[in-house]
């Protein structure tokens, strides 16, 4: 199997509990995709995502209390899949 590598942008953020100080947060990714039209060149990099991986999401959660606080919603990040 070959590597992959996909573009994902935090579409949404909860934390946990809701009231008091979090000690979680669920982070929700969706794969970046444009409203309108992209460049007829394909130099749009979304564009080229989105191309061979149109649609999705991921959700994780975050305990580690040193990254609580630390991610915003439109935050955009490479995720790497290797089989291992």
């Amino acid at each position: 199997m070959a590597d992959m590598r996909a573009k994902v942008r935090i579409t949404n953020i909860e934390a946990y509990p809701t009231v008091g100080t979090p000690t979680q947060e669920t982070l929700t990714f969706n794969f970046p995709a444009k409203d309108g039209l992209y460049p007829a060149d394909g130099s749009d990099e979304d564009q080229q995502f989105a191309r061979f991986s149109p649609c999705g999401a991921l959700s994780l959660t975050v305990a580690n209390p040193a990254l609580i606080g630390k991610f915003a919603v439109g935050d955009t990040f490479y995720v790497d899949f290797t089989k291992i």
